[in-house]
């Protein structure tokens, strides 16, 4: 298994690109959809409640970054997770937050959301 200090600097981009893909909300609720089984575009608007426009944008975008595949019939397309690697990816983050949530729970703490970059001058 490929670690991250092993990786040249070329390959680190690519890494990079592919959590940028991962970046958006909308795309993590494409997502956990998909973890179930293929869908349509029209089928994954309805459950994330969001336009088959901007769903078609998020799973583009996704298949670029070869995370979701393509397939036409008929008039639909379909989209399936082509990478196992990003529902284990996500299960593991989800389980993180999930547990962060849960301690500042039962700690009586807030949720610490964080700070948004500063602008630069």
């Amino acid at each position: 298994m490929a670690s991250l200090e092993k990786l040249p600097p070329e390959a680190l981009e690519h890494v990079a690109n592919y959590f940028r893909a991962l970046s958006e909300a909308t795309r993590l609720r494409i997502l956990s959809n998909l973890g179930t089984g293929e869908m349509s575009v029209g089928e994954i608007a309805e459950k994330v409640e969001s336009s088959t426009a901007n769903v078609s944008r998020h799973l583009a975008q996704m298949a670029q970054h070869g995370l979701v595949a393509r397939e036409s019939r008929g008039n639909s397309a379909y989209y399936r997770i082509v990478d196992p690697a990003v529902q284990e990816l996500c299960d593991l983050v989800c389980g993180s937050i999930a547990r962060r949530f849960d301690q500042a729970a039962s700690t009586g703490a807030a949720f610490v959301k964080s700070a948004p970059p500063s602008a630069k001058l």
